[in-house]
């Protein structure tokens, strides 16, 4: 691999299984590093092996010396950390009444954060119009060299010109980054990059978002549900428990399912759609097309105040989720629980008592869930923590837009930690260089089975 002259990495060896077990390790060590013994320890790869892949890590600029750390005896050991400025990650968060746009580092820590208010029933082609527009906006405030920038730090959101060609492409002039993460409303099917017929926003059925998005910016782009997207986010995060169900309401109401430590996505993205649990035979009609729907029951009971009536509902529909997974723990987010934490999670919390479910309830307070989970979607395969998606393609050179209209739209027709289960390392079988002289190999890194 060579080093990209615009600041970013070209990561096509990143697709190895083992480079993903070392850069997971990386990530996790945080600044205070990890030494090569303790690579191998932990991976269970020779210790020629993790010399070999760490210093391609370190060609590429995504791994770095942070030091030495004293020794049981011989040679101190250097540790490596990760470079979290070497490549960057663009999570969008596409919600029925607006648009929010983080720029993360490899670690998923934000770098910038943009919002803009749409209404997602103008239709895909117009909505995916001003998506493109606020990314290259965002791209060029963030631009190594500043120019455009209005603010500073992650909230920054000011208003940037266009490029020298009157309209510029993502990533032109930009910290460079790896690809786009989108989360919408369900339901969709993540794998086609393709939506259902979301609620309420049935002219987007079938539309091919991820592929006509990503004509439009010349970057990679995944498509998953929200609730997905934020419960991926929340499952890579030091500490998160093995399976978990992470209940958002907003402006529609669903769930992102973690089980054993990997998402639950089902074959079609159908995976936690709660919202639609019908829990009113005879109850008011949904958008969807059915009656008595939690969402519709809950979302009622919101607007017209009665925030514990829709927490005592929430908490039904959580109880639902507890007893069909037997899962760990409930985490509540959105803009309407962040509104009001504490009622909802007393009220859920209160429902599952009643039935004698001993599950923690706890409020995800992360602003940005959904956005800051869609750049997940482009970084946690990068470190081998999504097994339902392949690691993003290198992005090469920046791609400036295809002139002209998007492609055409042609409908087609519809048939967080505990111990995280362990990764073998693959077989290396490319040649090993020797081991570093003087290296010290009194002491080997324990092995985590």
């Amino acid at each position: 691999m060579t080093r990209d002259p615009g600041g970013g990495a070209n990561l096509a060896a990143l697709r190895g299984h083992n480079a993903a077990l070392v850069l997971d390790l990386l990530r996790t060590a945080g600044e205070a590093g990890i030494s090569r013994l303790e690579l191998a320890g932990r991976t269970g790869l020779t210790p020629q092996a993790v010399s070999k892949i760490t210093a391609r890590l370190r060609a590429e600029g995504l791994a770095a010396e942070a030091g030495r750390r004293a020794s049981t005896g011989g040679k101190p050991r250097t540790v490596l950390r990760l470079v979290p400025a070497a490549a960057h990650a663009l999570g969008i968060h596409l919600d029925r009444d607006a648009l929010t746009l983080a720029l993360t580092d490899l670690t998923g820590a934000p770098v910038a954060l943009r919002h803009h208010p749409l209404t997602l029933t103008d239709g895909p082609e117009r909505v995916l119009a001003t998506v493109a527009e606020e990314v290259r906006a965002l791209l060029a405030a963030t631009a190594p060299d500043g120019e455009g920038r209005d603010g500073e730090g992650p909230d920054s959101e000011g208003s940037v010109g266009k490029g020298p060609d009157g309209e510029g492409s993502a990533g032109e002039g930009s910290a460079r980054v790896l690809g786009v993460g989108l989360a919408m409303p369900g339901p969709l099917d993540h794998r086609r990059g393709v939506p259902g017929r979301v609620t309420g926003a049935a002219m987007w059925d079938g539309f091919p978002v991820r592929d006509v998005l990503a004509a439009r910016l010349g970057l990679p782009v995944a498509l998953d549900k929200d609730t997905n997207a934020a419960a991926l986010g929340l499952a890579v995060r030091p500490g998160a428990p093995r399976s978990f169900a992470y209940v958002h309401l907003g402006t529609g109401l669903g769930a992102g399912l973690v089980v054993g430590g990997a998402p639950l996505r089902g074959e079609r993205t159908g995976a936690g759609e709660l919202g639609h649990q019908t829990v009113q035979l005879d109850g008011p009609p949904c958008a969807c097309g059915a009656r008595g729907c939690l969402e519709v029951l809950c979302l009622a009971a919101v607007a017209r105040g009665d925030l514990t009536e829709a927490a005592r509902i929430l908490g039904t529909g959580a109880a639902n989720l507890v007893r069909l997974l037997d899962i760990d723990r409930v985490l509540l987010g959105g803009r309407t629980v962040l509104a009001a934490p504490g009622v909802f999670a007393d009220g859920t919390a209160a429902v599952l008592a009643g039935l004698r479910l001993p599950v923690p309830v706890e409020v995800a307070d992360a602003p940005h869930a959904v956005a800051l989970g869609a750049a997940q979607l482009v970084l946690a395969p990068v470190f081998g923590l999504d097994p339902d998606r392949e690691p993003a393609p290198a992005p090469g050179p920046a791609r400036k837009p295809a002139p002209g209209p998007a492609p055409e739209f042609r409908p087609e027709s519809r048939p967080a930690s505990g111990p995280k289960p362990a990764r073998k390392p693959v077989p290396d079988s490319a040649p090993e260089p020797a081991p570093e002289s003087g290296r010290d190999r009194s002491s080997e890194g324990r092995t985590i089975r």
